[in-house]
């Protein structure tokens, strides 16, 4: 009865296991409609600066700032967005293997280069591998606010105008589906393109003070928002990742289950047989 008990044993610890992973797939799916809600909700605000830029663009001659000046690449900067707890599948692995790849094909020493890290996963994975890390957040909430990241988003920005960095790009998992993430490296400066996409396709605008004024404002909170909006996105995704994640987990405990139940009731069929069997051997013995 020793191997019936062990099967028994491991039947209760996969179904506790399961029921672990059951819940916390419902809780990532219900975050995760959270997020696309959050997410598709900020469209609007970006798309609107956009769109007010892009008229300022096409109605001004000589539009001159530096978030729009597109110079030597000298020295790169990324802000990198991963989750602080793991149990996503292959959401972090992806996005800091698509980086490293990244950085080993573009730089050759790490003066070339700067990073803020977002989340515990990849700031503990690029400490360790010592990638020159300048700034870092960690513990944000599951439904994340500007202000968490109005910080580090601002002091990127402001170190590529102030001419630290000549390039920043966004690297992160954008969102499809709730079963598909894809890992991108995302140029958000210079915006070159934005002066560029500007002409004639905007109502006509009445600026005040001056256009170069609101310009001046809004291409900062234009890329500081765009970072935003690549969070909400990788939220999305990490919740997605995490929701597929512990489905399949599910799954697999269900398997194992059908499969050690199948193997108890053989081990159980087994013993009674051979009880059966010394039962009748030994009436024929005192027979």
């Amino acid at each position: 009865m020793q191997g019936t008990r062990e099967i028994k044993r491991r039947i209760r610890s996969v179904q506790n296991t399961q029921q672990i992973t059951k819940a916390m797939k419902m809780v990532a799916a219900a975050k995760l409609r959270r997020a696309q809600e959050r997410a598709e909700a900020s469209r609007p605000y970006t798309d609107k600066i956009r769109e007010v830029i892009g008229a300022i663009a096409s109605a001004t001659e000589d539009v001159s700032h530096p978030l729009l000046e597109t110079r030597e690449i000298k020295k790169t900067g990324y802000i990198v967005m991963t989750s602080d707890r793991g149990l996503a599948g292959g959401y972090n692995a992806n996005i800091l293997r698509l980086l490293t790849s990244t950085v080993k094909e573009r730089h050759q020493s790490n003066d070339e280069y700067s990073i803020f890290v977002i989340g515990r996963k990849g700031r503990d994975f690029l400490k360790k591998r010592n990638y020159p890390l300048i700034g870092e957040i960690v513990g944000l909430s599951d439904s994340p606010q500007f202000a968490d990241i109005k910080q580090i988003a601002k002091t990127a920005v402001a170190m590529y105008a102030e001419k630290v960095f000549d390039e920043l790009y966004l690297v992160y998992n954008r969102f499809n589906s709730a079963i598909s993430q894809t890992p991108v490296v995302e140029k958000l400066l210079p915006l070159a393109d934005l002066a560029d996409s500007g002409a004639g396709n905007y109502s006509p605008y009445e600026f005040e003070p001056s256009a170069i004024e609101v310009l001046n404002d809004l291409l900062p909170r234009f890329a500081e928002t765009v970072i935003y909006n690549a969070l909400l996105n990788a939220k999305a995704s990490e919740h997605g990742a995490r929701m597929t994640a512990m489905g399949n987990a599910t799954d697999n405990a269900t398997e194992m289950i059908a499969t050690l139940t199948l193997n108890y009731n053989r081990a159980r069929q087994a013993s009674i047989t051979q009880e059966i069997s010394e039962i009748v051997g030994g009436a024929n013995a005192l027979s």
